[in-house]
């Protein structure tokens, strides 16, 4: 919040609070526009201090989603969320991956069809979600992951952001991150080991 009694800056921004010379106080509400935060790191795996920020937000109050776009192995899916601290919903996807790297995922069409449908359900999912202004926070975990390997366009990743409701937080992880991304966020953190 900006306190000001300069009346230029007061005319000329609506969102200061103006006080007059006779002490009496007008407050234009502010509008609260939820973030778009990117946690970038060199290797997969390395989120686990957003997974654990998630969880003291959800145990706090606030209501969060978070979505693991290219962790599998517990054959969820978005029929089988798991419901942690009354406020979070943790999904991954209905398909076990994880054992396989790109290359061999790329090289196997049965196995990269099956990862295409289920990530393909769960980023659905997730657009439903942006847009209804339900949740106060989703994280999509390794989404860039999913956007590299042509699983989720960039175009329709970038126009979902562009249309989501906008007092929710969206944190969005991965490696390699399209510069338009990048363009687009509040907040850009690179965890190192």
């Amino acid at each position: 919040m900006v306190l000001s009694s300069s009346k230029n800056y007061s005319k000329n921004n609506p969102d200061v609070i103006k006080i007059n010379n006779d002490n009496n106080v007008r407050f234009n509400k502010l509008s609260q526009n939820g973030q778009i935060q990117i946690y970038q790191s060199p290797y997969r795996g390395s989120y686990a201090s957003v997974i654990r920020d998630s969880l003291r937000n959800a145990a706090l109050g606030r209501k969060v989603l978070l979505v693991q776009l290219m962790k599998g192995g517990v054959k969820q899916g978005i029929s089988n969320p798991i419901k942690l601290c009354g406020n979070l919903t943790w999904l991954r996807s209905s398909s076990t991956f994880d054992e396989y790297n790109t290359k061999e995922i790329s090289s196997d069409k049965n196995l990269l069809n099956t990862i295409y449908e289920s990530t393909n359900q769960l980023w659905n999912f997730c657009k439903k979600e942006l847009i209804s202004g339900e949740n106060d926070q989703i994280i999509l975990d390794e989404i860039f992951l999913a956007v590299e390997m042509n699983m989720i366009d960039k175009d329709d990743l970038i126009s979902t952001l562009e249309n989501r409701f906008i007092s929710g937080d969206v944190i969005l992880t991965g490696t390699s991150i399209p510069k338009e991304l990048l363009l687009m966020a509040n907040q850009i953190t690179e965890l190192r080991s």
